[in-house]
Order: C-alpha cells, then sequence, then structure tokens
C-alpha cells in the first residue's frame, strides 16, 4: 500500500454472488493472497473525493473524456485518527492507462494541507515533492472542496507469475455526500447489491488467457462502473425527483 506512483489499466466487471463464487474457486491455482487479505480477509478503503463547487471533475469524468483526473484523501482506517496515516492521491486516465501519483501523510497533516496549503515537513524525497507540487497546482486551479465519501472492503489478489497482473473485488461499497471527512466511521447508501463484487482487473500488459476464459465460460462481461460517478448521478436523481414533486405542490 505503500506505493507512491505507477501505471496501469484497469478493467471492471460486476459479479453477481454465484459470479463471485464460481470464479473465486479457481483463483488459488493462478493467484495468492495480497498480504493484507490472507486467511480470505478483506481490509477497508476509505475515500473522500474533492471537486469544484460545482462539480466539474466528475461531470467531465462521467462524459468519458480521453483525458480526466480525480483528486482523493484514502485511509485504511475507520474511523482515521489525526496521527493516522493517509494517502493524498492524484488520479489521472488518459486514453484508458491509470496513472497514481500520491503524498503520504498524517491525516493531521493532510487537513493542514488541504484547508491551509500547509506542506508537510519535507522529508528529502524528490518525488514526494514533485507530487506536492502537482497538488498545489491542481488545488490552486480548480478550488477544490470535498465533495464525496466512498467506502468500500476490498478482497484482492496478485498472480503467481506476474506480480504487476491484480485482482481486486469490492463490497460494501458504500457513499454519502455528508460528514465529508475520514475522521468518521463509514455509513450511508450502498451502491451496489449486497451479494454482488464489483471485480478490477489491474493489468500493465494484456489480460491472461485463463482469466479472459472463464470470465466469458460465466457469462461475466466488462462494465463502465465509477463509484464516485455513480454516487453522483444517484445524488443527481434523488434531487431531480425532489425538484419534480415540489413542482406539483
Amino acid at each position: 500500500m505503500a506505493i507512491e506512483t505507477f501505471e496501469r489499466s484497469e478493467i471492471k466487471f460486476l459479479l453477481s454472488g454465484k459470479q463471485y463464487s464460481d470464479l473465486k474457486e479457481l483463483l488459488p491455482k493462478y493467484m495468492e493472497f495480497d498480504p493484507y487479505c490472507k486467511d480470505d480477509k478483506t481490509y477497508g478503503i476509505y475515500n473522500i473525493y474533492y471537486d469544484t463547487d460545482n462539480d466539474e471533475l466528475i461531470r467531465k469524468s462521467i462524459e468519458k473524456p480521453y483525458y480526466k483526473e480525480k483528486v482523493r484523501l484514502r485511509s485504511y482506517m475507520s474511523p482515521a485518527m489525526p496521527e493516522d496515516k493517509v494517502f493524498l492521491e492524484i488520479k489521472k486516465k488518459i486514453g484508458g492507462i491509470v496513472n497514481k501519483r500520491r503524498v503520504v501523510m498524517t491525516l493531521e497533516e493532510a487537513e493542514q494541507y488541504i484547508n491551509y496549503g500547509i506542506h508537510p515537513p519535507d522529508n528529502g524525497k524528490y518525488l514526494r515533492q514533485q507530487v506536492l507540487k502537482e497538488l498545489d497546482v491542481i488545488f490552486q486551479r480548480y478550488k477544490l472542496f470535498p465533495k464525496q465519501y466512498i467506502s468500500y472492503e476490498r478482497a484482492a489478489y496478485f498472480g503467481k507469475e506476474c506480480k504487476d497482473f491484480r485482482l481486486t473485488f469490492d463490497k460494501n461499497i458504500t457513499a454519502r455526500r455528508y460528514d465529508l471527512t475520514l475522521a468518521k466511521e463509514s455509513y450511508g447508501e450502498q451502491l451496489i447489491p449486497e451479494d454482488h463484487r464489483l471485480m478490477e482487473v489491474k493489468i500493465s500488459d494484456s489480460m491472461p488467457v485463463w482469466l479472459a476464459e472463464q470470465l466469458a465460460a460465466l457469462k461475466i462481461y466488462k462494465i463502465s462502473f465509477s463509484k464516485y460517478g455513480t454516487a453522483y448521478k444517484n445524488e443527481m436523481l434523488r434531487n431531480l425527483s425532489k425538484r419534480s414533486i415540489m413542482s406539483y405542490v
């Protein structure tokens, strides 16, 4: 989890409970557990997404442009304490290739930076300073605010023959557009059915043949799914419904 920058393709699939169970039986032959998922455990991921006052970043993202970017603050603890480690990330997608750069700091340092522009202490790492400069530009250009909370439980696997090949399965994808802090516990609306899993195939090359064959056999098909985008669209639909009701009052 300490990787500060990487580049890869990410392909998403939404699995029913039965599809997940059938595919999971095949994984031990080709995959091994992420160190945080030994003994079939999952780990939590908790995020605050930042956007403009009029949600410019997510609105552009939903239009599926060639280039898009997101900024988020991520923790693996909930609720996060001021001294807990968090990751302030820039996630860009260019022509289907995902590039992620992030800076590690405490929650207290992150809030000082986001709210007041105060940089965390310099640890002497060149890459860290470069990412901070990039974050400075993005926050100043867009005037970002916390806009969306997203959390989920993840099971993750690495390929036995290729460590760059990764499979993740997310459940309990939870969203809210209030109480936008990592210092509060995970709660909100669920974005997928309880028994479903959002699977992501993360690769730097091509998908393994065995996986492509199993996806076809189990009738598991690629989808376009953004957690933040789905939560945003759900909120817009609720607001539209409220306005429609009020117009008849």
